[in-house]
């Protein structure tokens, strides 16, 4: 990862100013659109309507809160084509999954139907690029500006990261999209390693 960034150390950003500005930015990404990479197998989203019901160990009524939110996926989505650009994400996916992760593969398969597509990849896919640290949680909009969210030690969203330097996102972007091209579309992985599992067990 560090080649990639090649020295380049982005600009540390409070919360709210990430939000703002990701939000300003977001919706005028230009091409290649909007690509993401999610490494971690565990977050926490204590704002998360869905999440909250999984961590209390209430698994039907957290996918009853998902399936309720998918008019505004839908929505979402569309607005996005709208806007001219389409997003793409890569999951990598450590088995045995762990709880969290197949909470959110659900959510990501939402996404996916509406339109947010994700290709998973196992974590062989990325260890030449993990020599001294796991991969960091980047998006790139366009090639103007790249972010890695930034958690604390309970997996909570704190901060994030920013980068400006057009070579740099445009490697980086380039890096994410590979992995994408080479990944399993997640509607099969789905169907294949997560639709069997009983519930998980939350600790």
């Amino acid at each position: 990862m560090r080649e990639l960034l090649g020295g380049d150390l982005g600009e540390l950003l409070a919360l709210d100013d990430y939000w703002a500005d990701f939000e300003q930015r977001f919706w005028k990404t230009g091409p290649p659109g909007f690509y993401k990479l999610e490494r971690q197998q565990t977050f926490k989203e204590p704002h998360d309507e869905g999440w909250q019901a999984f961590a209390a160990g209430r698994w039907q009524e957290s996918l009853r809160i998902l399936d309720a939110r998918r008019p505004e996926f839908e929505d979402y989505y569309r607005r996005v084509t709208v806007s001219g650009f389409a997003t793409r994400r890569v999951r990598v996916v450590q088995e045995p999954l762990t709880a969290y992760l197949q909470w959110e593969l659900h959510v990501l398969r939402l996404r996916h139907e509406c339109g947010g597509l994700t290709r998973v990849v196992g974590p062989d896919r990325v260890a030449s690029a993990e020599t001294d640290r796991p991969l960091p949680e980047i998006y790139t909009l366009g090639t103007d500006v790249m972010y890695e969210a930034i958690y604390d030690a309970d997996g909570v969203l704190e901060a994030a990261r920013r980068w400006r330097t057009p070579a740099v996102v445009a490697r980086c972007q380039e890096f994410i999209e590979a992995l994408y091209l080479d990944g399993e579309p997640l509607d099969e992985y789905f169907a294949r390693a997560v639709a069997p599992l009983e519930p998980p067990r939350v600790d």
